[in-house]
């Protein structure tokens, strides 16, 4: 059975960064350096657990009115079975859940075409991040359905002013 653990802050993140570490440090040798980048802390999290192992996660930033969704990771095991997909579409929910209108990521450029098909548009130049190459993606979400996210009774974690 799948289920969706979210974490807040920097506490209770070892299956999230074994996932990390698998995709973006072993497979696609980014160095820890670069995937540990001391951001964690400001971020809420979210891992995904099947049979209790963790398979799956991403996380969103809250800088400003930015809402920036990144690390997203599932492990090479259970890849083509949409949960990436389903990782970002949570992300997105609970970004507008937490007041955001705008999500935004950077997107490794082989990926561009998943990311389009949920909504995203590019938005600028491509870049190397890690030496990968990306590009700046971004998604609005109809604000109507942000709005209707804002006042329903949801399980996504709720913004706080004080964190």
């Amino acid at each position: 059975m799948l289920v969706l653990k979210w974490f807040f802050g920097d506490k209770g993140l070892e299956d999230a960064y074994a996932i990390r570490r698998e995709v973006f440090v072993n497979e696609q040798n980014v160095s820890e350096a670069d995937e540990y980048d001391g951001t964690d802390g400001a971020c809420v999290h979210l891992v995904a657990y099947e049979n209790n192992e963790p398979i799956a996660t991403g996380r969103i930033m809250i800088t400003g009115e930015d809402y920036v969704i990144g690390r997203v990771a599932v492990l090479q095991a259970y890849r083509g079975q949409q949960l990436g997909a389903g990782i970002m579409q949570a992300l997105i929910e609970a970004s507008c859940a937490m007041g955001g209108e705008r999500q935004i990521l950077h997107a490794q450029t082989h990926a561009r075409g998943f990311y389009e098909k949920l909504g995203f548009t590019a938005n600028g130049e491509r870049f190397e991040e890690a030496g990968i190459p990306h590009i700046a993606m971004e998604h609005y979400g109809p604000v109507k359905n942000c709005a209707q996210h804002n006042r329903a009774n949801s399980a996504a974690p709720q913004r706080s002013e004080e964190a």
